[in-house]
């Protein structure tokens, strides 16, 4: 690199000028930046962002707790609704001896769950994953925090009376549920809380399915 490019690129006492103060992968792309006067903007760690990263630690070990409860209760809810026994297991619904009172079932906890949305929350419609997006969206990250209980319960209930669904849209729920809450509580900014949110769901994740690397990437990729 010549003296000349060096001066145009904004090389002043060793250290390249660009638009953050990162390591310098493209030194010819300082003299676009300036020409285009890009605003600077430091990435450096600071103070705030250790705070955020240690409370959205703290709402990771939450969340994975949360998740372990919604685990236990679609056992339970399984063993009291096809075997009458009160256990946290997990046991298959197929080996029950309801013959065909089974069929009612999935009908009494569709039913269950029917009146916790219309008198509960209308938030636990729904798989749970583009109710979150949609929150980050336009609602600046904000879930209702009763979504944090409400979610689990219905989930459990739902899956647990033979209801065809999946534990992840739930417990994603949940999890962004609570980080949301945590967020709106420290009264942080919206893309502290979209952290909060996600870190949330990605714990959540990865305690229900043993997926620590593929729920932080569905996170980034859904939630943020």
């Amino acid at each position: 690199m010549t003296p000349e490019t060096e001066n145009a690129g904004g090389h002043a006492n060793g250290r390249l000028e660009g638009s953050t103060d990162a390591w310098p992968w493209s030194p010819s792309l300082g003299v676009t930046l300036d020409a285009t006067r890009m605003p600077r903007r430091s990435t450096l760690v600071d103070r705030r962002v250790l705070r955020i990263t240690a409370v959205a630690i703290l709402v990771g070990v939450a969340a994975a707790f949360i998740a372990r409860i919604l685990t236990a209760l679609i056992g339970l809810v399984t063993n009291l609704a096809f075997y009458g026994r009160v256990s946290t297991a997990f046991s298959s619904p197929a080996d029950n001896h309801l013959g065909l009172w089974v069929i009612a079932v999935p009908v009494i906890g569709g039913l269950i769950v029917g009146v916790m949305a219309r008198w509960g929350s209308r938030a636990i419609r729904g798989h749970g994953i583009p109710e979150a997006m949609e929150q980050v969206l336009l609602n600046e990250s904000k879930i209702p925090p009763r979504i944090t209980f409400l979610k689990p319960i219905s989930s459990a209930i739902a899956i647990g009376t033979g209801g065809p669904f999946g534990a992840e849209g739930p417990i994603i729920a949940t999890g962004g549920a609570l980080g949301s809450f945590v967020g709106q509580l420290l009264h942080v900014t919206g893309a502290e809380r979209q952290v909060l949110l996600a870190a949330g769901a990605a714990a959540g994740m990865a305690a229900v399915f043993g997926s620590p690397v593929a729920a932080v990437v569905l996170a980034i990729e859904l939630l943020l």
